[in-house]
């Protein structure tokens, strides 16, 4: 059933202004009955005006009448030769201006480990565009040499409850693009591990001149042997 424009506000002019009972208003705004009950005690209705669903041509007084005559009457929408206005679907996922530099990467990730997501899913989640992935895809993007994957979770581009969410949705229509093994992907270079310098007096370096010591050694007896024999 179709509802009125700010139920809320057309629910406090009903109460004011009507002997309609609260069932019948709950039915015609689309809210809960004891939520009418709410606005009529005032606990849920202060700093909210009242909208007359008669002048913004919701309702008739006729059709009013008919009600308040019979509480077991339910409230009709008058039809309007005006179009209603649509709501309109959340776009791409807003990225601060500090994080964008990190999306081809998040881009590059995804496409690697999980080819099934859709490009619009792609783009919902990371909030880039369907011309950017298909430049890293193919590799014309022209920072495609400098590109290292990177989890978008771990880079806060995503939340993790969105990415599997959208991971499932693409896997039950695309179950054949699913990657079974994946290489890792290398370490942030702020987490890789450097190996200790050689210095002398060092551990590794010990035991560099015990093997040169040994190797030593080693050709001396060989040499003794052969000069024996």
């Amino acid at each position: 059933m179709a509802q009125p424009l700010m139920p809320k506000a057309t629910a406090v002019w009903l109460i004011d202004n009507t002997g309609l009972s609260f069932r019948q208003i709950a039915a015609f705004t689309g809210l809960h009955e004891l939520e009418i009950q709410a606005i009529a005690d005032g606990d849920v209705s202060q700093g909210i005006v009242g909208r007359d669903p008669i002048a913004n041509g919701q309702l008739t007084q006729a059709e009013i009448s008919r009600c308040e005559a019979d509480p077991r009457q339910i409230l009709k929408l008058a039809k309007s030769d005006l179009p209603r206005p649509r709501s309109q679907s959340k776009g791409a996922r807003y990225t601060p201006v500090s994080k964008r530099q990190d999306r081809p990467n998040a881009i590059a990730w995804l496409l690697k480990h999980h080819p099934e997501l859709a490009d619009a899913q792609i783009c919902k989640l990371i909030g880039t565009t369907k011309d950017t992935i298909g430049k890293i895809r193919d590799r014309s993007h022209w920072n495609s040499a400098n590109l290292v994957p990177r989890n978008p979770v771990t880079m806060g581009l995503c939340t993790e409850l969105d990415l599997e969410k959208q991971v499932v949705i693409a896997r039950n229509k695309n179950p054949e693009k699913i990657v079974r093994d994946v290489e890792p992907d290398p370490l942030p270079e702020e987490l890789q591990i450097r190996p200790e310098p050689e210095y002398p007096g060092s551990e590794k370096e010990k035991h560099k001149d015990e093997d040169r010591n040994k190797s030593s050694v080693n050709y001396k007896e060989a040499a003794e042997n052969l000069f024996r024999s």
